[in-house]
């Protein structure tokens, strides 16, 4: 498959790129759901109990992305650096095995409640079924707190499986989650198509030999997604539903 692509997502989903396609792997957050709300809220909740400052919304977009632990990790060290400890990054290390048992507690009970789908999600979502294309839910997200999320959104049932970032030895960007996800649905890499929102997702998708396509609304750690290497780019979700 050449995977030099289309200007943009809506001429790769109703174009002839098509029949070339026999499934999709979707990212979520940044992607599929805005949860941003969410992990601002658990967050704020645990740099309380470590009597650390809150981090701004802003802030935290830029280290979403690589899974929970870097999040945490990165979340740490600036607040340990704004609250003025001498050595940030012994103290942010120190602090850290609380901290993921503290956050994970917090997220769990806030997930989905800030959270809202991105416009055009569920007919993006349905218009792919249509077209016969078999959807996979690909995320750094922990497997539990991603199915929660997607429940509480309406969208479980919406995805053959769902694969989170502890359901492999490695997360995004190796290409190791996208090669397992192709794996179990039996298709090859060229066939099977990854939209994402980041260069993670994109850097995973070349590496593994797959198609991508960037969502232009999720968050790329503060980088314009269009500067990504990507076969298109898409401004709506909608712009994915076909026939």
């Amino acid at each position: 498959m050449d995977v030099t692509g289309p200007a943009d997502a809506a001429s790769f989903a109703r174009g002839p790129w098509l029949a070339q396609v026999d499934a999709v792997l979707l990212d979520l957050d940044g992607t599929l759901v805005d949860t941003l709300g969410d992990f601002a809220l658990a967050l704020a909740r645990t740099l309380a109990e470590l009597d650390l400052p809150a981090m701004p919304r802003e802030e935290i977009a830029l280290r979403v992305g690589k899974g929970s632990e870097h999040l945490l990790q990165s979340v740490l060290l600036w607040a340990c650096t704004r609250a003025g400890h001498a050595d940030a990054a012994a103290r942010a290390q120190a602090l850290y095995t609380r901290a993921h048992l503290r956050y994970q507690h917090h997220y769990g009970l806030v997930n989905g409640s800030h959270a809202v789908l991105y416009p055009g999600v569920q007919e993006g979502l349905a218009g792919l079924r249509r077209a016969g294309l078999r959807l996979v839910c690909l995320t750094n997200k922990p497997h539990a707190h991603a199915l929660a999320l997607l429940r509480a959104k309406g969208l479980d049932g919406a995805f053959e499986t769902v694969f989170g970032g502890d359901s492999f030895a490695r997360k995004k960007p190796d290409p190791l989650p996208l090669l397992q996800a192709c794996a179990w649905l039996g298709t090859v890499p060229a066939r099977t198509l990854m939209v994402g929102d980041s260069r993670n997702d994109a850097q995973a998708a070349r590496a593994a030999g797959c198609p991508v396509v960037l969502v232009t609304w999720g968050y790329n750690h503060g980088q314009p997604v269009r500067e990504v290497d990507a076969d298109g780019y898409m401004d709506s979700f909608a712009e994915m539903g076909v026939g």
